[in-house]
């Protein structure tokens, strides 16, 4: 198994990154002989990539990482890089591989403090590996000053760094940075690919696969999360009965209250797995003894801590969120293509009934109206708009229609 196997329906990528690692690896090899360097290489110091949400932009840079830490010995017999099986494969697809330094938003945004650290690791030599890599999950999220650690960093790399960004669109990166990076877009994966993707390594059984990889069009995580989830299969059963509840404001202001609480107990359930375990283990850090007090002058370094697991579980309420209205969305695009005949496949073909009700019960127009309600939610929550504001003004437009 190479790292390129959990690439859902990203063939054409994964042949470029091959071939870059290839080329990266040739780079590495002539310089520690004290050779020529190779004249054409499709290697360079930045990349750049987008897609739909799904489509696994990171874990398509996160395979491109292992395969450039790859210490295969095949290498040297003509393998590929990226065998997946070596310790620098392995360490830096799960994430402890010590010169793959990933950064990601932990709020709305990635602060300037959250990348200092990360930007002066990319001046530094590689301590193990054969690069430097700094995978930057969210660039989408870079605020100014931290976009613009970022921009001198790409401008002016170290020899062996690699800069590795990922965004929804090219759009969503500064000019500045995205001239120097080599893009790479991603397409969403058919159905038929993350269907096969689910039996052939989640062991789903066929008609399973094919039902959450519809439902979810082609999004890779959700859909193995429903494949694999029943939590995850009953809150989406609960959002899709909520458009056959808003008959009245009572109602439309309950599901609104309920659509927050499922996704506050979201965020709290990720806060009990994970805060504990990050507090004790900065307390050990610190020198706390077991039970005891923290040493003198380390108050501020737990108050980071807690402030960033804070913002957090902010995001994390509002991301479980988006996935709700991300169902909801779908469920009004298949009302709309019954109302207008269309041929298109319907996705959440276990709701046909629901479908079938609000068609015969709306117009076309009544449908895209609602659709505009969902956006418009989803755009206030970007602003920072109270959730359960956001959402109760949603449901109400949704029941006007």
């Amino acid at each position: 198994m190479t790292v390129w196997d959990d690439l859902v329906g990203q063939e054409r990528v994964s042949e470029v990154l091959t071939a870059a690692a290839r080329d990266a690896d040739a780079l590495v090899t002539a310089v520690a002989a004290g050779q020529p360097l190779p004249e054409a290489s499709k290697m360079t110091h930045a990349w750049l990539f987008t897609g739909p949400p799904g489509a696994g932009r990171n874990q398509t840079a996160r395979a491109f990482a292992a395969a450039l830490q790859c210490v295969s010995p095949d290498r040297a017999l003509g393998g590929a890089p990226g065998c997946g099986f070596c310790d620098g494969c392995h360490t830096a697809l799960i994430g402890t591989h010590a010169d793959v330094a990933a950064v990601a938003a932990v709020g709305s945004e990635i602060l300037v403090k959250d990348m200092r650290d990360t930007v002066r690791k990319s001046y530094t030599s590689p301590a193990t590996g054969r690069w430097q890599i700094i995978l930057v999950e969210d660039a989408e999220r870079l605020n100014e000053k931290s976009a613009n650690a970022v921009l001198k960093a790409v401008e002016e790399p170290a020899p062996r760094t690699v800069w590795l960004l990922c965004a929804p669109s090219i759009e969503d990166v500064l000019p500045t940075i995205r001239s120097r990076c080599r893009h790479l877009n991603l397409s969403t994966p058919s159905v038929a690919a993350v269907a096969d993707m689910l039996v052939r390594r989640e062991g789903i059984e066929p008609q399973v696969a094919e039902a959450v990889a519809r439902a979810t069009q082609g999004h890779v995580d959700r859909a193995r999360r429903l494949a694999t989830d029943p939590a995850a299969r009953a809150r989406r059963a609960a959002v899709l009965k909520l458009p056959l509840r808003l008959d009245e404001i009572g109602a439309c202001l309950k599901a609104a209250q309920e659509l927050v609480d499922a996704a506050a107990e979201d965020a709290k359930q990720l806060a009990e797995e994970v805060d504990g375990k990050e507090t004790e283990e900065l307390k050990t850090a610190l020198g706390a003894a077991q039970g005891g007090r923290l040493p003198r002058g380390t108050a501020g370094v737990m108050k980071d801590l807690e402030d960033m697991q804070k913002r957090r579980r902010t995001r994390t309420q509002r991301d479980s969120l988006d996935v709700a209205l991300t169902d909801l969305t779908g469920f009004y695009r298949d009302v709309l293509a019954l109302q207008l005949g269309s041929r298109v496949a319907i996705a959440n073909g276990d709701a046909e009934d629901a479908l079938e009700r609000l068609a015969r019960a709306g117009s076309p127009e009544s449908t895209l109206r609602r659709i505009e309600a969902i956006a418009a939610c989803r755009e206030a929550l970007d602003r920072n708009v109270a959730p359960l504001l956001a959402v109760e003004a949603m449901t109400m437009a949704l029941r006007a229609g």
